[in-house]
């Protein structure tokens, strides 16, 4: 593609399109008096790691630092006739944190002074923000198993996996970036593994909606991996080794080591269980799940302007599709998945470079090409019943994206470019054992791509006033083509004296749709179940939202309300009785919540408490759009509603709280408690026992406890849903039919770190 083309030559000569990769400090240092002190030494060390910047400061008091990764830091200060001092603050790729800090007089007996955690609320963001550490992940209970989702369920309000499937704040799409870079993937409903092992992650950044133009399409949420670098480590491996029941493990041996120029780090995992899928019936049949990948993050510091990022991963997942043995179920009444012995085999690889330059303190390039590789292999059992469907679809990713952001005055400048073209070749069919067809093996490929470019201005139009506008401009050609131009604005308010952040924000965003297309006979299948197919265009969105952050003494309040309404809402739907998921795009959506979050301080002296809970709304209305439409349109069948119905699902409220612990003899737990409301109910008729708008409500509880044997050995027992509370999840029609929650599962973990 031309275009596309344009795109490569422009990643040899200038920015490109990135989401915001660093954060950075800026700080001005004075005496008692206010007067600004020159020739300070200014360090700042990673909270949890090696990694350290120097500077000094300048005459007028200031200094900075650039390119650093989301996460926490201690900042020291030290000159001569001065009291040294160490504060403690955290980082996010969004903004960057101003420091102001007043240095005492030496005493004739000097010694170092902590002041304490940086101030906690962000006041040159509008997108509510959730930072999870490796520590964080490490300790909640269940979240650092290979394909765990806990770290995001447990801390981000509105997240929670039904039907199989990440959703959160009422959709599905939501972005994977590695170091600010994105990791495309077009396809819904075909894959059920994470992107990354949570065993591989340093820092989580999640972002919620209210994104700058520097942050792409996704418009439910983007999670912004900082992957482990090796400055943690020197000449260090760790090796972890679980065991639980349903003959379960999850393993993964990891090295690491850092000079002052280079830092690398690199792991390897498998996992096994007999506990994979969420299964139609309370005990789980056929569900088996077993992976391996493997990880790798290689950092290098040419000199101070130029930095190196090289990460790379590839996994390897294969899932049982569970099933209902008893053919008289009143669950097989509704989808009779008694006769199936299906699979699925999942496999994704992805690297990414990137270049950082530093032109001044206050200009900062990056440019970052990657390459993502997706397949994902639904396959039968050749006596299904009543019909053995195939699906293997393949998705190919080539681009890049980059940014270019500078400071001018009292405006934070940035923009850049983002694309990629993508390869998808994807092959569907189906042996109908019941001879209620002809058989069929039908072969789709096809090709299409995105551009997109986007300016941005910070303006800090007073200490206690930013305004936040941006511009981001997307082509999409495939099939079809769209074109769409979409703003977003914002602003916040500092109040003083009490440090509270008041922020709003307006924008739109596009969403690519995925290319999958059908013909031949599977579009024949399709139209004898009064389906056809029409190619789909991109989901567009318009979002407002307001939000509110109070720190206290350390802790921090985040309450926020949005309205997102979509045109072209992306979903899924199977062909007729089959296994084959082709994905829709729905008329509209309308999704409306309030949410909140509540974080203690981490220095906390007992541990850390955090709280997450979303009051939303998720509806849809009209008719199926694109993907499987209904046929003939014109036909009663057809007629579309226009009131407004649940999302499959739309749950009213959840609310996670949890408690990662600090006890004697170096014991630590960790203690989360999960509860949902209730999805909606796709099937409120007889035979189905529910007749109620909604499933039932939920609760459950996980518990982690385990101790430190000195340097070298950690271990744990963990407890998930202990009381063995099982609920019917929901009555959505993918992976095998219904969808209990998961059942108690017991497992203890040992890590045992060395030096090599």
């Amino acid at each position: 593609m031309r275009r596309l083309a344009w795109i490569a030559l422009l990643f040899f000569s200038a920015g490109l399109a990135a989401a915001a990769i660093f954060g950075r400090i800026d700080g001005v240092i004075h005496d008692p008096s206010h007067r600004p002190i020159g020739g300070a030494n200014v360090v700042v060390r990673s909270a949890h790691s090696d990694f350290h910047a120097e500077t000094t400061t300048n005459r007028e008091g200031e200094f900075y630092f650039v390119s650093l990764t989301p996460g926490d830091y201690l900042i020291s200060i030290h000159e001569k006739g001065y009291q040294p001092i160490e504060e403690g603050l955290t980082v996010e790729s969004s903004s960057g944190a101003v420091l102001h800090i007043q240095l005492s007089i030496a005493a004739v007996e000097q010694s170092m002074t902590v002041t304490g955690t940086a101030l906690a609320a962000n006041p040159d963001s509008f997108t509510p923000e959730t930072l999870i550490s490796r520590e964080d992940i490490a300790r909640t209970p269940g979240a650092d198993r290979t394909n765990s989702l806990a770290m995001i369920t447990d801390y981000v309000p509105g997240a929670y996996v039904t039907h199989d499937m990440l959703h959160m704040r009422g959709g599905h799409q939501v972005s994977w970036l590695i170091d600010g870079v994105n990791i495309p993937n077009t396809n819904i409903a075909s894959n059920v593994g994470p992107q990354i092992d949570p065993k591989d992650i340093d820092y989580l950044q999640v972002n919620r909606g209210s994104y700058g133009a520097d942050e792409g399409d996704r418009t439910y949420g983007i999670f912004d991996v900082v992957p482990r670098s090796g400055f943690e480590r020197n000449r260090q491996g760790e090796l972890v080794m679980t065991l639980g029941n349903y003959y379960q493990t999850n393993d993964q041996v990891s090295f690491g080591d850092h000079t002052e120029k280079f830092a690398w780090f690199a792991s390897a995992n498998g996992n096994r269980s007999n506990y994979g899928l969420q299964p139609p019936i309370e005990q789980p049949i056929h569900d088996a799940e077993n992976g391996y990948g493997g990880f790798g993050s290689f950092i290098y510091n040419h000199d101070p302007a130029n930095q190196f990022r090289l990460v790379t991963q590839l996994s390897r997942n294969y899932y049982q599709i569970p099933y209902d043995p008893n053919v008289n179920d009143w669950q097989n009444q509704l989808y009779n998945s008694s006769g199936l012995r299906d699979g699925e085999h999942e496999t994704d690889g992805y690297t990414a470079l990137t270049w950082v330059h530093t032109y001044s303190p206050n200009t900062l390039l990056n440019v970052s090409p990657f390459y993502h590789f997706n397949r994902a292999q639904y396959e039968p059992q050749a006596n299904d019943f009543p019909a053995a469907t195939t699906s293997d679809q393949t998705g190919n990713y080539e681009g890049g994206q980059a940014s270019l952001s500078t400071i001018v005055a009292k405006n934070s400048l940035s923009g850049g470019i983002y694309g990629y073209g993508q390869r998808e070749n994807d092959l569907f069919g189906a042996v109908f054992n019941d001879a209620s067809f002809n058989n069929f093996s039908e072969r789709q490929i096809v090709g299409g791509g995105v551009e997109e470019a986007w300016v941005e201005d910070n303006y800090h139009a007073a200490s206690w006033l930013t305004l936040i506008g941006g511009m981001r401009q997307t082509h999409f050609q495939a099939a079809i083509t769209d074109n769409a131009t979409y703003p977003r604005i914002g602003a916040t308010i500092l109040i003083p004296k009490l440090h509270w952040v008041l922020r709003g924000f307006y924008g739109h965003f596009y969403q690519p749709p995925p290319l999958t297309s059908i013909s031949g006979s599977l579009l024949q299948f399709a139209n004898s179940t009064n389906t056809g197919f029409v190619p789909l265009h991109g989901e567009r969105d318009e979002e407002h939202q307001f939000g509110l952050q109070i720190p206290w003494r350390g802790w921090l309040l985040d309450a926020d309300t949005f309205q997102t309404r979509a045109n072209n809402f992306l979903d899924h739907s199977n062909v007729g009785e089959s296994s084959i998921f082709i994905p829709v795009t729905v008329n509209g959506a309308l999704i409306q919540a309030w949410e909140l979050t509540l974080h203690s301080p981490r220095v906390w002296h007992y541990g850390q408490f955090h709280l997450a809970y979303s009051n939303q709304i998720a509806q849809q209305r009209g008719a199926i759009t694109g993907g499987l439409i209904c046929a003939p349109a014109n036909s009663p069948a057809c007629a579309p509603d226009n009131n407004y119905t649940p999302l499959d699902h739309d749950q009213r409220n959840t609310l996670n709280v949890g408690l990662n612990g600090n006890l004697p003899y170096n014991i630590f737990g960790s203690f989360n408690v999960y509860y949902g409301s209730g999805f909606s109910n796709g099937f409120p008729d007889p035979p189905s026992p529910f007749n109620g708008n909604y499933l039932p409500e939920h609760t459950t509880a996980d518990l982690s406890l385990g101790r430190k044997f000195g340097e070298k050995f950690t271990a744990s027992v963990s407890a998930l849903n202990i009381a063995n509370t099982r609920v019917l999840l929901d009555n959505s029609l993918t992976f095998g039919g219904f969808h209990y929650n998961d059942p108690r599962e017991i497992y203890g973990e040992v890590r045992y770190r060395f030096h090599f």
